[in-house]
């Protein structure tokens, strides 16, 4: 725990969002570019305030709530803020959840899967803002995004549903074949019998 080994103790309050940005410098412009990051030195919340400092939270909706905006002002514009946030959110979940069915099924969705990194973690970086206009305007051109991978998502979906149906038709063919080929099969042998 000596600081010539590399250990940082415990940075005090102003310091925090210089020493979370270390790893998160993305959130940290954020950050610093929001009402909160602005009021910083003046008391402000800073990203233990509302993330824990060892069992940190991840951000999410849940983090927007009374209990934790209201400690320091009211939840109005935070409440409007998390409703133009929310159908993204859930947008992003149904997503994850499309994309990750696929990469079970052994289907490369790599592509697709790093597009929805990407919109999430632009998505994640409007948590910071307090600006309402602001969110909305970006989580509408989050949703295109969104949008776009749905699509594509779709179009996987009718090529498997065009792939198992092919299936579906060769597995029948194939019972039809073998059915006629027992039915001949055993033709033959009575004709061979009645012959003998």
């Amino acid at each position: 725990m000596s600081p010539q080994n590399g250990f940082l103790g415990v940075p005090k309050t102003e310091r925090v969002p210089e020493f979370c940005g270390r790893c998160h410098p993305g959130v940290k412009e954020d950050y610093q570019a929001s009402a909160h990051g602005r009021a910083l030195g003046a008391g402000g919340p800073q990203c233990v305030t509302c993330h824990g400092s060892h069992a940190v939270e991840r951000a999410s909706l849940q983090l927007i709530s009374p209990e934790s905006c209201t400690r320091c002002h009211g939840f109005e514009r935070a409440a409007e803020i998390r409703e133009a946030l929310s159908e993204t959110d859930g947008r992003i979940t149904a997503l994850e959840r499309r994309l990750g069915y696929f990469h079970r099924m052994g289907i490369d969705v790599n592509d697709l899967r790093g597009k929805l990194f990407e919109a999430r973690n632009t998505f994640h970086r409007l948590f910071h803002s307090v600006d309402v206009k602001k969110v909305r305007t970006s989580t509408g051109k989050i949703q295109s995004r969104l949008e776009d991978i749905r699509e594509q998502a779709e179009s996987i979906d009718r090529l498997q549903n065009r792939r198992k149906q092919a299936g579906a038709v060769v597995v029948g063919l194939l019972l039809l074949v073998t059915i006629l080929f027992f039915y001949l099969r055993h033709t033959y042998r009575e004709d061979e019998s009645k012959r003998n």
